[in-house]
Parts: C-alpha cells; sequence; structure tokens
C-alpha cells in the first residue's frame, strides 16, 4: 500500500510540475518574442523596407526552431508585392513596386477542420506614415502593443494547442503590411494556401498587451456567427468582455469575414502610445497577455462540441464611414460601453487639448448632432469645416459641460 501511494504522489508530482513548467514557458516565450520584434534593431518593423523584413525572419526561424523535427508542421512565406506612390497627389503616378511577406505556420492534425490564429507583425518604421508622433525629429515606432502583443500570443498559442488540443488542424500567419491597409490578409484570403471552405473560425489578436485593472477586454466581430457570443461568455471567468457585432474593423479579421468566415478580433484597448515612439516592450502588461492565452485556449476546446459553427453577415456592415476634414485631437475608449463617446486621450496642441476637453470627458453632442456612439461622433464631425466654431457637450464625472471650439 504505501509503494502505491508513494507512487501516485510521484506522479502527480510529475504531472504537476510539467504542467507549470509548461505554462511558465509559455509566459517566457510571449516576453522574450515581444521584448524582440519591439527592439530597435528591427526600426519600427515597416512593410517592405529592411526592419520590416528583418522581422519576418526572425518570426520564420523562430518557428521553424519550435516544430523543428515534426512531419505535421509547415513553415513557409507567402510573398507578395505592393506599391508605394512617389507623390501621392499624383494619380497617374503607378508608384514604386516593394515586396512583403506573410510567414505561415501550417499544423496538420488530418483534422476535417482548421482554426486561423493570426497577428500582424509591421508597423510604422520611423512614422513616417500614420504616426501620430507631433515632434520634430525622426523617432523608431517600436510597436510593442501594435502589434509585438498580439503576434507573441499568437505563436505561444500555437504552440499550446500542438500539445493539448489535437482536434482541429491550426494555420497561423503573420499578416505583413496591416498598417497600409490590411494587405497581407487581404493577399492571403484571394490566394489561400489551404481550402478557405474548411475553415471553421478566425481569431485575431491586434493590440493585446494593456490589460487594465478591470480586466476589460474588447472583442469585435461577435456578430459574425451565432455561437460566438454563449461560447465566449461560457468560457470567461477573469474578464470584463465587451462584445462588438460588426465583421468589419481596422484588422485583420475584416479579410476573412468578406470571404464568410466567421471571425473575431482580440483588443485591450486604445492608449496614448498608440502610433507614437512611446509604444515600447516595458509598457505591457505581460501577465495580461498571458491570462488571454488561457481563455482563448478554453474557448478553442469548447468550441469543438459546437455541432453548427456558423456565418452571419452583421447588421452594420452597409454604414458608411462618414467622412470628416477635422478631429477634436483625441483618442476615443474603444473599450466604453454607455451611451456617447468617452475620451481615452487627449494630444497636445490639438483643438480638445486647447479647448480644455479632457481625457475622461465623454462627448454626447457636437453641435446639433447627438452623440450615441463612435459612428455618431464621425458624423458630428463631418458636419464641420477648419475655422468652424460649436459647442460639444460632454459629461465629465456625471455632470454636463458645455465647450465652445474653434475646429483648427
Amino acid at each position: 500500500m504505501r509503494y502505491y501511494i508513494f507512487l501516485f504522489c510521484f506522479l502527480f508530482t510529475q504531472i504537476f510540475f510539467a504542467q507549470n513548467n509548461s505554462l511558465w514557458f509559455n509566459k517566457l516565450m510571449i516576453r522574450n518574442l515581444v521584448y524582440e520584434l519591439a527592439s530597435d534593431s528591427y526600426e519600427g518593423r515597416q512593410t517592405g523596407e529592411k526592419g520590416g523584413k528583418k522581422a519576418g525572419e526572425y518570426i520564420f526561424n523562430y518557428l521553424n526552431n519550435i516544430f523543428k523535427n515534426y512531419e505535421n508542421v509547415d513553415i513557409y512565406n507567402q510573398e507578395f508585392e505592393f506599391s508605394v506612390s512617389k507623390n501621392p497627389h499624383d494619380e497617374n503616378n503607378n508608384g514604386i513596386k516593394k515586396t512583403a511577406k506573410n510567414i505561415i505556420c501550417y499544423i496538420d492534425n488530418k483534422k476535417k477542420e482548421t482554426i486561423v490564429i493570426g497577428a500582424h507583425y509591421d508597423h510604422l518604421g520611423y512614422g513616417h506614415f500614420g504616426s501620430r508622433y507631433i515632434g520634430e525629429n525622426s523617432l523608431i515606432h517600436n510597436g510593442a502593443d501594435d502589434n509585438a502583443s498580439g503576434v507573441a500570443l499568437a505563436i505561444s498559442l500555437i504552440d499550446f494547442l500542438y500539445d493539448s488540443n489535437k482536434n482541429y488542424n491550426y494555420l497561423f500567419i503573420a499578416f505583413d503590411g496591416e498598417e497600409m491597409g490590411l494587405y497581407g490578409s487581404s493577399f492571403f484570403c484571394k490566394n489561400p494556401t489551404i481550402n478557405l471552405s474548411d475553415i471553421r473560425f478566425m481569431l485575431n489578436f491586434d493590440m493585446v498587451g494593456k490589460l487594465n485593472k478591470n480586466n476589460d477586454l474588447a472583442i469585435n466581430g461577435v456578430g459574425t456567427s451565432s455561437k460566438w457570443k454563449s461560447l465566449l461568455n461560457s468560457n470567461n471567468s477573469n474578464f470584463s468582455l465587451k462584445f462588438s457585432e460588426s465583421g468589419i474593423g481596422p484588422s485583420d479579421h475584416s479579410s476573412f469575414y468578406l470571404h464568410n468566415i466567421p471571425a473575431i478580433h482580440f483588443f485591450t484597448g486604445q492608449h496614448n502610445d498608440y502610433h507614437t515612439p512611446a509604444d515600447k516592450r516595458n509598457t505591457l502588461n505581460y501577465d495580461g497577455i498571458f491570462d488571454i492565452l488561457l481563455f482563448v485556449e478554453d474557448v478553442v476546446s469548447s468550441s469543438f462540441f459546437i455541432e453548427d459553427f456558423d456565418f452571419k453577415e452583421t447588421k452594420n456592415d452597409s454604414q458608411k464611414t462618414p467622412k470628416f476634414s477635422v478631429t477634436l485631437g483625441v483618442m476615443p475608449d474603444y473599450l466604453f460601453s454607455g451611451e456617447g463617446m468617452r475620451i481615452d486621450g487627449v494630444s497636445k496642441g490639438k483643438t480638445a487639448d486647447k479647448y480644455g476637453i479632457i481625457k475622461g470627458d465623454v462627448v454626447i453632442k457636437m453641435g446639433l448632432i447627438d452623440v450615441n456612439d463612435m459612428m455618431s461622433y464621425m458624423k458630428g464631425l463631418s458636419k464641420f469645416n477648419k475655422g468652424d466654431k460649436t459647442v460639444v457637450k460632454v459629461l465629465r464625472e456625471g455632470v454636463q459641460i458645455d465647450i465652445t471650439v474653434v475646429f483648427q
């Protein structure tokens, strides 16, 4: 009897430490990947430039190192061309041809269905396009949250799933060219390396490194299948989930939705470091990234028991984003689920800053337009031109304040 008790305790201890060592390894993997990809040596990972190409090579080699000697894993590049205009104001200018690469890892478990796990690895380089930085010097935009965090989570997730869940095939894609207009994901969906009809769903990780103290986690695209909300809620115990329905959004899940594939985007929220040189690796919540990984692993495991993972068109895809020529110079809080548009950051020197609109204010009206959400906020902006004066109504700690502004 003592022998069997000893044997049981020994085996339990071995299993316990093996599991915890595996978790510790994946946690360390996340941090190491972010620290590498968000280092200055990659010069901001701009698509088609030296730093972007170097990042693609690093991811390719990293995957080969993880899965070396595994016969059911195929790792390859998907190269595509894009044009960079010499003169964006010249409609007849065909631009300069450059190349970019999606980095792909396919785990073939000989199953009928495949899950796509994606994250873009490109960023803004030195900020010559898309930057919110207003300084005079050209600085590297490291893109730790956007989107080294997503790449690190996705690679760690497929490593985790390789051992823990053989119910699906897995296709990991590190997309290039997202910042320039979803180039990589769009190219893949038009030139797929597997049959798109075999994809059960797509999971996109873009900016998952800033989980806040309230554990607010946004999941966009839950309207792309009738199964998403119940699946996500039933596996959630740690997060305050913020759902949005539309399959269309400014990240790579949109490309898959447009090919009738249920697709969602995990996102921990906008912040002042976004698209600036301040988005650095020492500002992230690494424990939060790992917690999201564990949540998603549970979601993937539970999804196997759903018989018909249907695709749905989402309601607000037909809404056109209003065009506007002025802004307040604020960062919206995309995790806010109340009425209005809550401000998560204010750019120095811009309209809001000049007239005393501050972080935490909730915009509820602009001129004659009631602001109920982001779409109505943009509709309000579209009514004004540079030099126009209007009253912006905000709620500040529950008190309404009327602020007169002149758009710059």
